[in-house]
């Protein structure tokens, strides 16, 4: 039990859904005007309130490799919790509550989610648990993840827990630049992955759901350090800009185009590849811009590459592009990626290779469950088949339609 933490008689307090509602209630006032260093024991004191102890928030690392605790006063810090193999790592992978049974109670893994990215994994102990505890319980990791993502942007804590090494300035600029890593609702899902993580310069990608339109990107700026991850900023910049007046896809290219070559010249260039899928339909169209084509993926198998006319890369002036099209089936999932996970090569041997690529997709679609765990499987297992080495940004955007609709969950019971 952490030090000053007091644990009061679970067999006294009330957990009807009042006491609950008025114990969240608490927690949202206060957070408004909450310093970032006193989240910490604020949550530590709810979940004191419902019995609980040994609270720890665990923080994906950069890598997504392990689960780090966020140092705290009144929060048990220990050592990492790998994500592969660990019930906290379970928790998070598959947005789940995992409960493990001990001697003195019952260890209690929470998904930490912003809306549907996993922000991370908060533990805790109870001498019992049953369906109260659960329901409320889960509403105050919900809680506590929108708290950890607000209060992410005024403090450099939440970032210092998550890196495990020293990070260079082009991928501070690149993570700075992303958004969440993964989203899911009933009708689509996606999930993002960069690699090497700490030194990141080049790639970038950028989504965004209007209504019944999701709009994807991926850039991969030619060369790098510093030079590549200023120009993926203005890439993306541009792609957004463009993006939010409204226009198509050939006029968002022809104005990608026009910023990269004003901004940089024209010995400069930006492979690209924007996406517009209707999650209504699954009408899903694409301007490829020198980019490898997508991989089209059912039933866990890739049926074929999504190729189609291409332009000249962002940056070099190419003709108006041509617009690709393809209807998706329920269930259909497009892989998209950058040309560092297929071109490693060790001097005077082959480059990894589509074929080596389409393999581990297959092989990885029948063991994963969920986008953001096979993109993640899938980067970490080709890094590996590489030797472990990654010597030119390797990214990975992986989407799922479901179809369907999502106007159930404006019905109140």
């Amino acid at each position: 039990m952490a030090e000053g933490e007091r644990q009061p008689d679970k067999g006294m307090l009330d957990r009807s859904e009042g006491f609950g509602e008025r114990l969240l209630g608490v927690l949202l006032d206060r957070a408004h005007e909450m310093p970032p260093q006193l989240i910490a024991p604020l949550i530590a004191e709810e979940v004191a309130r419902v019995g609980g102890r040994g609270v720890s928030i665990l923080l994906q690392d950069y890598g997504q490799q392990v689960l780090v605790p966020l140092p705290g006063r009144r929060l048990m810090v220990g050592d990492p919790e790998p994500i592969d193999d660990s019930p906290a790592g379970t928790a998070f992978l598959h947005a789940t509550p995992a409960e493990v049974p001990q001697s003195d109670g019952v260890r209690m893994y929470l998904p930490l989610l912003d809306g549907s990215d996993q922000v991370g994994v908060m533990a805790l102990t109870l001498d019992t648990l049953d369906d109260n505890d659960r329901r409320l319980l889960r509403r105050l990791a919900g809680l506590v993840a929108d708290m950890l993502v607000t209060k992410h942007s005024y403090t450099d804590q939440f970032f210092l827990t998550r890196r495990r090494e020293p990070m260079s300035v082009a991928a501070e600029i690149q993570w700075s630049l992303l958004p969440p890593l993964a989203m899911s609702v009933p009708q689509v899902a996606v999930a993002g992955i960069l690699e090497p993580a700490y030194s990141v310069a080049g790639d970038s990608f950028d989504y965004a759901l209007n209504e019944d339109i999701l709009h994807v990107a991926m850039v991969d700026a030619m060369g790098h350090g510093l030079d590549a991850a200023t120009m993926a900023t203005v890439a993306v910049g541009a792609y957004r800009h463009a993006r939010r007046a409204d226009i198509g896809l050939s006029e968002i290219y022809t104005f990608m185009d026009r910023a990269i070559a004003e901004q940089f010249g024209p010995d400069h260039f930006v492979t690209a590849q924007m996406m517009r899928l209707n999650i209504a339909t699954g009408h899903l169209q694409w301007v490829n811009a020198g980019h490898p084509a997508p991989l089209l993926i059912r039933n866990h198998q890739v049926v074929r590459q999504l190729t189609g006319p291409t332009t000249l890369p962002v940056g070099f002036g190419g003709e108006e592009p041509q617009i690709s099209q393809q209807m998706l089936q329920r269930g259909d999932r497009v892989l998209c990626f950058t040309d560092g996970l297929i071109e490693e090569h060790e001097a005077g041997e082959e480059q990894f290779g589509e074929e080596q690529l389409i393999h581990w997709v297959n092989r990885i679609e029948h063991t994963a469950e969920g986008v953001r765990a096979v993109v993640r499987s899938l980067s970490h297992a080709l890094k590996q088949q590489r030797g472990g080495r990654t010597t030119d940004d390797a990214t990975l955007f992986l989407i799922e339609w479901r179809g369907g609709a999502a106007d159930h969950l404006v019905l109140l019971e």
